[in-house]
């Protein structure tokens, strides 16, 4: 399948992007008339289809994720329709999402900032502070609470609406009109998560560090100006972490909308509300810790 197209309904395949391969499973009659070779044979296909079915979404993930990278670049892609889904889906996922964002950040920074100052000025550690908030805030919970936020709010509801218009013949009346879904709601919203997740990140790392100093200067655990608090972090990060940083936002944000986008896509018509949302939120957890853990074993 070329990137930026679905597949040909005439092709058998049924719904969306398609649907997981059946496993192999050679007729009952055959199968008692076969040769230990054949046997073997028959057991490799049964494998083989067995691991195709497993890792079918990971598939589709890969090829839509260089379509998406593949023709972002292209000019011509960027028609005024999909810069209005664009547009449409960056004010929902980040303009409404901001004010979410900063008090999930406030509550990070009561709970968790000034928490840490205060047990490291407790045990005569101070001076890790900087390094202990990096750590901890900016490279840990910022990107993982960030996508769950953006795949809770935005995410499902991006689901749901690709998910019933898969469901309901929508998309394929747009491919019968020669509009093709990819383009038109794959493309800038998983583009549109990407610019959000990088905004979000940033605004929850920096409403958790200040709320934390707030608490810890209010409470006379902390008697550094903020500046010199602010200063303390920023020296006590990497040069490495000045780039894998802001890249993890980016790349969770990506991965959450363009799973969100293609779980709807793969919806079969036996599927509902009920169905996808629950299956599109484990996806987007998965993918969310995933990326953590890998960039956590890179950093």
């Amino acid at each position: 399948m070329a990137a930026g197209t679905l597949p040909d309904p005439s092709q058998g395949i049924a719904h969306g992007l398609g649907a997981p391969p059946e496993t192999f499973h050679p007729d009952d009659e055959q199968r008692d008339n076969t040769t230990f070779g054949e046997r073997f044979v028959y057991f490799l296909g049964w494998l083989g289809a067995l691991v195709r079915k497993q890792v079918w979404f990971l598939l589709i993930m890969l090829g839509t994720m260089w379509g998406v990278l593949r023709e972002s670049v292209r000019s011509n892609s960027w028609r005024r329709t999909v810069r209005y889904e664009f547009q449409l889906t960056l004010s929902d996922v980040a303009g409404k999402g901001l004010l979410s964002t900063v008090v999930m950040g406030a509550l990070t920074g009561v709970g968790v900032v000034s928490q840490a100052i205060y047990w490291l000025g407790f045990a005569g550690m101070a001076k890790m502070t900087g390094s202990v908030l990096v750590s901890v805030i900016v490279r840990e919970l910022a990107p993982i609470l960030v996508g769950i936020l953006m795949l809770g709010r935005s995410g499902m509801l991006s689901l749901a609406e690709v998910g019933m218009l898969a469901t309901g013949g929508q998309i394929r009346s747009m491919q019968a009109e020669g509009l093709d879904p990819f383009l038109l709601l794959v493309l800038p919203r998983t583009l549109a998560f990407t610019v959000a997740g990088f905004t979000l990140g940033i605004m929850f790392s920096v409403a958790s560090l200040t709320t934390g100093y707030i608490i810890s200067r209010a409470s006379g655990a902390l008697s550094n100006s903020l500046f010199s608090y602010f200063y303390d972090v920023a020296t006590a990060m990497t040069p490495a972490d000045y780039l894998l940083i802001p890249l993890k936002f980016v790349i969770v944000g990506f991965l959450v909308g363009l799973g969100c986008c293609v779980s709807g896509l793969t919806a079969s018509n036996e599927d509902s509300l009920r169905t996808m949302l629950p299956r599109g939120f484990s996806r987007g957890i998965l993918i969310v810790m995933t990326v953590s853990v890998l960039f956590s074993l890179k950093v």
